[in-house]
Order: structure tokens, then C-alpha cells, then sequence
């Protein structure tokens, strides 16, 4: 099993930002921009805001995670961005993002794939 391609600098981020289409749901906004390739890559951002760094890199970790087992149902050629929803903004959200489970990350990359009619059934 390969390794998941991830963006690594700050201009590939920005593409997708500028260029990409955002979804969001409860917890998760997700940027999509076709990159031209014949796989995807991933990138994950996780504030500051979020929580200190045992939190965020858990979420970070959940969110790869959850993308590894599903990446298989992801359509190809692909830059994806997945970054934590307003928690300064929503400060409710903060309490929630911090309990969330695998199977919750799960649930909401899918809906926010659906969404973006980039997973595959």
C-alpha cells in the first residue's frame, strides 16, 4: 500500500485555495482542485485555534487516517485541502472537535466528498 502524496508548501496550499471549490459541514471545510495528476494529494490544516498541539495533531492524524481508508473511493487527480471549521467564530465547536472520533472524521470527509461529487460508490 502506497503512501498518501501530501501538499507540501505553502504555494501548493494556496492554489487550492484560490483555485479550488469549498464544501463545509459541521466540522470540516474541504477544497478541491484538480491537479492534473494521476493520484491525489492530500493536505491537512489544523489552527492554532483548534487547541494545543496533542489536539491538533490528533485531528491531523484522525483526518489522514480517515482519508487512507477511504482513498480508494476518492475520484483521481486531485489536490485536497481539509482544514478545521471556524473555531474562534463557533467556540461550541472547539468542545466538539476535541471528542471527535475516527468514525466521525469518517462520516464527514464522505458527506463532504459526496458533496464535492468526488466519491465514488
Amino acid at each position: 500500500m502506497n503512501n498518501t502524496e501530501s501538499l507540501k508548501n505553502n504555494l501548493q496550499f494556496r492554489k487550492v485555495y484560490n483555485e479550488g471549490r469549498p464544501k463545509a459541514d459541521t466540522y470540516f471545510v474541504m477544497f478541491i482542485r484538480e491537479n492534473g495528476l494521476d493520484h491525489n494529494r492530500l493536505g491537512i490544516s489544523v489552527s492554532k485555534k483548534a487547541g494545543n498541539s496533542v489536539v491538533r495533531h490528533r485531528l491531523t492524524r484522525l483526518i489522514r487516517e480517515s482519508y487512507r481508508l477511504h482513498e480508494d473511493m476518492f475520484s483521481s487527480g486531485l489536490d485536497i485541502v481539509v482544514t478545521i471549521r471556524g473555531v474562534k467564530k463557533n467556540p461550541q465547536i472547539k468542545e466538539k472537535i476535541v471528542k471527535l472520533k475516527r468514525q466521525d472524521v469518517d462520516k464527514s470527509l464522505i458527506y463532504l466528498a459526496k458533496k464535492q461529487n468526488i466519491y465514488k460508490n
